[in-house]
């Protein structure tokens, strides 16, 4: 969930998994090349923003007619805003949903009795109800979709970021388990058949270039489809005595391998009876960094010269004129990060060595063992089909940024300048030995099969899809591409502290403000709301938020 990932609340996860099928698709014809772009009225596009503290990625919704910024989670499926009715720091820094407005489209649930409640690996949490309300995402507007309005958090924020929508699968989601007809937003589109096909794509960058697709790929990314890399998604077994079948929980599949410098690294799965000796690694963009256990990520900073271990967390740090390349095998495919990739940033003490991903955990008894965040996801474009009920399995697909796998020690020392980061951090003045650790009970039913890119009946899209990825033969021709308006614009960007910025955005632009209805006053004194003693500021923002 968001950059704490339920993953580490030992949640649930798989079973028995086949081998992970890395499907390259063939190449196409030369009558072929001409693919299926799709018009933005059957697809949907819209920006995807870095927040200024490095933490989360999100995009500008409307909830009804209220605009707010909500960070994206692939590692959960439910929608939650932060309101009026919660007073502690945490709420009172961003952006809220104001209660006492009457927005039209908003729905009660049970009179606002369901209650909603998240907890965070950090040890944060959110609490607050059930309700149901208008979302507008560019030009996709879902009626009724349920969502939690918060009404105590003590989830730290940053840049007016004021929640999180979930991306993940319905299992996954608590609302979907407490409220009628609630469907998390992503699957619900699917299932109703209202998207060109049923996947979701993102692009993340360090600025405010990204985008988020509903339906479609972005064609001013992936130039070439035939060079996506498609996994088949692992199924998660039962808890307990839940039921008697698999289902999709988490956007997961087998790791390969990894290696450093291209020397391999053996790696040690937790749970290797029911994963057939296979690594399981969950794809987060709710996730800012990159997470593994113990026994993997020591061998990793084995293979480093002069790595060390700077504290009980499972912090390393390196040189930071390392240039080791660090390269994931995903089926039968490897992805590289450059130390520009995984580098974190200098020691205040020791200026000369950086932090560096990935971290070590413990891992959780869902036998979930690697969580790859935007540190990887920024090397490729990647791509969440939810697959199809009874016909087609969930699929991730990814299409690699880089050519070019080496770096030098300028380009690094360049990059540690310009993201102007310094840890508060000084390594301790002997070598830390690292620790055994031992993997808890594993948590799920092991008497349940559950394989990597099984055919499931529910909770998956629509049947009125037809497959792409067919057991036989794939047909490539039918994926759908939208392409963003050509048209740049240069606006600027004014914060609640009055700090102005200047960008460039491909996409029409204008001005929204976060948080306040149409025709409300932001000041302090506002009358509308008496009940709140301290009003949200005006920011304002570009229409690439608003769209």
């Amino acid at each position: 969930m968001w950059f704490f990932s339920v993953a580490f609340l030992s949640l649930f996860v798989l079973e028995t998994l086949s081998v992970a099928a890395s499907v390259r698709l063939p190449r196409r014809s030369s009558n072929e090349i001409g693919r299926r772009d799709v018009p933005t009225s059957a697809a949907y596009i819209t920006p995807v923003s870095l927040s200024k503290d490095g933490q989360a990625y999100y995009i500008v919704t409307r909830t009804g007619e209220i605009s707010f910024r909500l960070a994206l989670d692939t590692a959960s499926s439910d929608i939650w805003i932060t309101s009026t009715l919660c007073s502690t720091s945490e709420c009172q820094s961003v952006p809220r949903y104001p209660v006492a407005y009457q927005n039209p489209t908003f729905v009660s649930v049970n009179e606002n009795t369901t209650e909603f409640r998240a907890s965070y690996a950090d040890g944060s949490a959110v609490a607050g109800f059930v309700a149901k309300e208008t979302f507008h995402v560019s030009n996709l507007t879902v009626p009724e979709q349920a969502f939690a309005l918060i009404s105590d958090s003590s989830v730290n924020m940053a840049d007016d970021v004021s929640g999180i929508m979930g991306l993940g699968f319905p299992r996954v989601s608590t609302i979907n388990g407490t409220a009628t007809n609630s469907t998390p937003l992503f699957p619900s589109l699917a299932q109703q058949g209202l998207l060109p096909y049923p996947l979701f794509g993102l692009s993340l960058t360090r600025n405010d270039s990204g985008s988020l697709t509903f339906g479609a790929i972005d064609s001013s990314i992936v130039t070439d489809v035939d060079k996506i890399v498609w996994n088949e998604v692992v199924e998660f077994a039962p808890i307990g005595n839940e039921n008697n079948v698999s289902s999709y929980y988490q956007w997961a599949v087998p790791l390969g391998g990894i290696s450093v410098n291209g020397v391999p690294v053996s790696l040690s799965p937790s749970y290797p009876d029911v994963t057939a000796n296979h690594s399981i690694a969950i794809f987060d963009v709710g996730t800012p960094g990159i997470f593994g256990p113990w026994a993997d990520v020591s061998k990793i900073f084995a293979s480093i010269n002069g790595a060390r271990l700077v504290d009980e967390s499972g912090q390393w740090a390196i040189p930071c004129d390392t240039l080791d390349p660090m390269t994931f095998t995903i089926g039968q495919q490897n992805f590289t990060l450059l130390p520009t990739d995984y580098l974190i940033g200098p020691a205040s003490g020791n200026p000369e060595i950086c932090l560096s991903w990935p971290r070590a955990v413990t891992p959780g008894a869902d036998e979930i063992d690697w969580q790859l965040g935007t540190p990887f996801l920024r090397t490729v474009y990647s791509v969440f089909s939810l697959g199809i009920d009874e016909k087609e399995p969930p699929m991730i697909g990814f299409y690699p940024l880089r050519q070019n796998t080496s770096i030098s020690a300028a380009t690094i020392s360049s990059f540690l300048s310009s993201i102007s980061v310094t840890i508060d951090t000084t390594l301790p003045n002997s070598l830390l030995a690292t620790p055994s650790v031992t993997p808890p009970t594993y948590g799920l039913n092991s008497s349940v099969p559950a394989p990597t890119g099984g055919i499931v009946a529910t909770e998956l899209a629509t049947q009125t899809y037809s497959p792409i990825f067919g057991a036989a033969t794939t047909n490539l021709s039918a994926l759908p591409l939208i392409t963003p308006s050509p048209t740049v614009a240069t606006f600027t960007t004014t914060d609640s502290a009055g700090l102005v910025s200047t960008s460039v955005s491909t996409l029409s632009v204008a001005s929204v403000v976060l948080g306040v209805p149409p025709g409300w006053n932001s000041a302090p004194a506002a009358v509308h709301v008496p009940m709140i003693a301290l009003m949200i500021p005006i920011v304002l923002c570009s229409m690439k938020d608003f769209l």
